[in-house]
């Protein structure tokens, strides 16, 4: 059965797309704000945490915490990651085959 989603010379309606600037760099957007939210809702899987008691405990603005849920804000600074993931009761770990390094940042409120 052929794919009906490639034209005559195998290019998918996605690559095509991509080549237009434009597109990709909406889709780029749009798939990293994606990404980051699935992260924050994996974190948050079995944490039943409110906005404000998860902003109070990472030492954020509820209004930040927000904007991260609702994909408003698609970047964060690492520091706000690593607090957001404490807070989870997360750590963050740089893993390179055997090699792990511990991130930790002194937590203040």
């Amino acid at each position: 059965m052929k794919n009906k989603s490639r034209n005559k010379k195998g290019t998918s309606t996605f690559e095509r797309e991509m080549r237009n600037p434009k597109f990709k760099k909406e889709f780029e957007k749009e798939y990293k704000s994606l990404t980051l939210q699935e992260l924050l809702l994996a974190m948050e899987e079995g944490d039943e945490k409110s906005v404000r008691l998860l902003a109070k405990e990472a030492g954020l603005h509820p209004n930040a915490i927000q904007n991260l849920k609702s994909g408003k804000t698609t970047d964060i600074k690492l520091t706000s990651f690593i607090r957001i993931a404490k807070a989870h009761g997360f750590h963050v770990e740089l893993v390179k085959e055997e090699k792990h390094i511990h991130v930790d940042l002194k937590m203040s409120a």
